[in-house]
């Protein structure tokens, strides 16, 4: 449908998004957004793939930290690993990064600073 009429396409796939809500069908829809870039140029389909991007930058970034850490012969417990692996804020994860160059332990990596929230 797009070949013949992108901007109808985009509204199809648009309403089929809020129509489907938050269901399983959803899901599944989303998933073919993210990966069909080609055929799908809809406003929803363009949020998804930022958002995969994004989660896909932070998976990468955990990645990086963690190495980073264990290079360093600091001890990462199993919580630590849970909340880096599971934060999805680029930003956060960078800031952490750059602690981890000076920092000894995951506290000094995680430690609030006066004028910034994680």
């Amino acid at each position: 449908m797009e070949a013949r009429d992108p901007e109808r396409a985009g509204l199809l796939a648009e309403f089929t998004s809020q129509g489907l809500g938050r269901t399983e069908a959803f899901k599944i829809w989303s998933e073919l957004l993210k990966t069909q870039t080609s055929f799908f140029t809809s406003l929803v389909a363009e949020e998804l793939r930022a958002e995969g991007e994004a989660k896909g930058e932070a998976k990468g970034l955990a990645h990086y930290l963690l190495h980073h850490l264990e290079r360093r012969g600091i001890p990462v417990s199993d919580a630590d690993r849970d909340r880096i692996t599971t934060c999805d804020a680029p930003d956060t994860l960078t800031r952490w990064i750059d602690r981890a160059i000076t920092a000894t332990s995951t506290a000094e990596v995680f430690a609030e600073e006066p004028d910034a929230q994680e």
